[in-house]
């Protein structure tokens, strides 16, 4: 009885100290899709590890990728953090790729990459109430008078793949063009472009830490 609970034991520490080892190796060689990115942590999830490896699937891999850059209509824009969880993982001959048949997450764009990303003068914040707040500087030719305006917007998702800013209203006080200047720089959109084939974004939440979208595929490549 002693000697079958000591082999139990080995037999788990063996298992898990395969399983670290596999993570340590997973994450220098996930990739995704063509953006560049910082630092990844994976957590195969699953008992026991081996048998899961000997036949090439894995139950569920939870991943977490921070620092990741994509191409947003010729700018970069940066996402903080990718959350997912991956389902029925596959790998393929000799684990030089992985390929996962349903995947969901959390993509996380920080309000200074949103920053970034929008025109030269424009800063986006956080606006409180599910809003951002947009604010710039804009020069009027017809009066050469340069005015600062902030300016509550709401943020849509559009076509899977673009977050869009839109100003709920632009106080026109008189001043002939002014809306219409002031739109012109505040109202934008930008495409997510980089991430793997397969994954859609599905729905956009402001929250005070940056926009939170929520995002869904299946046969996501990871690697390879």
């Amino acid at each position: 009885m002693v000697m079958a609970v000591v082999l139990g034991g080995v037999l788990v520490a063996v298992d898990r100290a395969a399983v670290y080892f596999a993570e340590s190796e997973a994450e220098g060689r996930v990739t995704i899709g063509d953006a560049e990115a910082g630092s990844t942590d994976i957590s195969i999830k699953g008992f026991p590890f081996l048998t899961q490896a000997a036949r090439s699937e894995f139950d569920r891999v939870d991943v977490t990728v921070k620092d990741i850059r994509a191409s947003a209509a010729g700018r970069d824009i940066r996402i903080s953090e990718i959350r997912a969880q991956l389902r029925q993982v596959t790998l393929g001959a000799g684990y030089t790729s992985a390929t996962a048949s349903h995947a969901t997450g959390t993509a996380v764009i920080p309000y200074a990459a949103l920053t970034e990303a929008a025109d030269d003068g424009i800063t986006v914040a956080y606006g409180g109430d599910g809003k951002v707040k947009v604010s710039g500087s804009f020069e009027i030719p017809l009066i050469g008078r340069t005015v600062t305006r902030s300016v509550l917007s709401t943020v849509t998702l559009a076509d899977g793949d673009t977050v869009k800013v839109h100003a709920d209203e632009v106080p026109g006080e008189g001043i002939p063009g002014l809306e219409g200047l002031v739109r012109k720089k505040t109202d934008f959109e930008r495409g997510i472009g980089g991430l793997p084939d397969g994954l859609e974004l599905e729905k956009i939440e402001v929250a005070p830490g940056g926009l939170e979208i929520s995002m869904s595929g299946a046969d996501i490549r990871l690697a390879g």
